[in-house]
């Protein structure tokens, strides 16, 4: 069994050169931009950007419309509960004097009781 055999030097020179020759005939083998193909391909890159581009488009005005809906149901919730709490307050106004009316008519009739148990 042979052991490995290490390349020398003219060996490593001539693969550098083998592979420098293949990497310039693979770039001359390669379309130019005048090439049908190459045109028909950046064409349609070009095509997929505007689509994208439309599609994002798209998007964010779909969603700049469902943030103004958002706003508009925040506004009008914020409506309602300011008015619910307008009439709680309202209705505490009006309890609180109704209560008044009561205390200040037993008052009354406490008052007037007393007076017209003294004079009898």
């Amino acid at each position: 069994m042979s052991g490995f055999k290490e390349p020398s030097f003219a060996d490593r020179q001539k693969a550098a050169m083998q592979a420098k020759r293949d990497i310039l005939n693979k770039f001359k083998a390669a379309p130019g931009p005048d090439d049908p193909e190459v045109k028909r391909r950046a064409a349609e890159r070009e095509a997929q950007a505007a689509q994208r581009a439309k599609a994002k488009e798209a998007r964010e005005a779909a969603k700049a419309e469902e943030k103004l809906r958002e706003e508009a149901a925040a506004a009008e919730a914020a409506a309602l509960l300011a008015r619910e709490k307008e009439e709680e307050v309202a209705r505490a106004a009006a309890l609180e004097a109704e209560q008044k009316a009561k205390r200040d008519a037993r008052y009354a009739a406490r008052k007037d009781g007393g007076k017209g148990k003294k004079k009898k």
